[in-house]
């Protein structure tokens, strides 16, 4: 009986120790058969035990960080965000828009019921501190935001705008960044000299700060049916036989000088389609998307 019995807490020791080698606490199994930590030493052959000490498990590790699941959309009120907003809810992306004017009027509401599906923020892109907070739960952000107007106006909304979220975006870990910009058609400097130099400074911007997931979308005229107040502009009717007439042009849009004058239009659903494509799926490459690249990821 007494060399079982010493057969046994020779056992448990080596168990113990091997335990303890590969810098693992005892589990609720082990822990039923071996309850304690045991010390030996060995006296003409048989192995007597020392002392006991009660085996500490290691405690669950929570995670610092809630899991990112939503699709920050600055800009969300315009021709190409609301667009953006219902693709990505049709996907069943939960949606976030930040905007200077927020959650749009009640009568749109009831012309569009999805908007009622979208977390509308009032904010001032150019203070991030007033709306950074809402970025705490995103993973990817697109940026619709751009104006024309003075030169200054141009560069402030086009450039400093979307650089203060480029960089609010980095600093609160978000993986993803979707700039759609736009084709610089080559136009002297003091033709919208403001919008092409604001639009410029946000993409050198946002492939410095995400190199691995910051993707430039370049499209040129973008044509749908545009509601400015209460009136329907109806931009398909000059974009749809355009683009028709110049889809089979590719050859000649690359040509120097006049070739980006002779690209495509650009659906506002391809635009959107390939804007929330791009944020979401890891397999889109971070760079740059010129209007082919649009219409292919656009137009499935």
């Amino acid at each position: 009986m007494a060399a079982a019995r010493n057969m046994k807490l020779g056992l448990q020791a080596l168990l113990y120790q091997q335990s303890r080698s590969c810098g693992v606490s005892a589990s609720k199994a082990s822990k039923a058969a071996a309850p304690y930590s045991v010390s030996t030493s060995t006296v003409g052959g048989a192995v007597q035990q020392q002392s006991e000490e009660p085996v500490v498990e290691a405690e669950p590790v929570e995670t610092k960080f809630a899991e990112r699941s939503k699709l920050l959309v600055l800009g969300g009120n315009g021709f190409v965000g609301t667009h953006v907003c219902q693709e990505a809810l049709t996907r069943h992306v939960p949606v976030v828009s930040i905007s200077r004017s927020g959650r749009p009027a009640a009568a749109a509401h009831d012309h569009h019921p999805w908007m009622n599906d979208v977390n509308w923020i009032q904010g001032d892109i150019l203070h991030p501190e007033r709306w950074k907070h809402a970025l705490q739960e995103v993973s990817a952000v697109i940026s619709c935001v751009g104006a024309f107007g003075s030169n200054q106006k141009m560069l402030k909304i086009n450039g400093e705008a979307n650089i203060a979220a480029i960089n609010a975006a980095s600093e609160s870990g978000v993986t993803r960044f979707v700039y759609i910009s736009a084709v610089d058609y080559g136009l002297p400097s003091f033709v919208l000299g403001g919008y092409f130099k604001g639009k410029k400074a946000a993409e050198e911007a946002l492939l410095r700060k995400f190199p691995y997931g910051g993707i430039i979308l370049r499209p040129g005229f973008i044509y749908g049916s545009r509601q400015v107040g209460s009136v329907k502009i109806p931009l398909s009717v000059i974009g749809t036989p355009l683009e028709f007439l110049l889809n089979n042009a590719k050859s000649v849009s690359r040509l120097p000088l006049v070739g980006n004058f002779l690209l495509p239009p650009v659906k506002v659903t391809s635009v959107a389609r390939a804007a929330v494509r791009s944020a979401i799926d890891n397999a889109v490459p971070p760079g740059i998307l010129d209007v082919w690249g649009i219409k292919r990821l656009g137009d499935r």
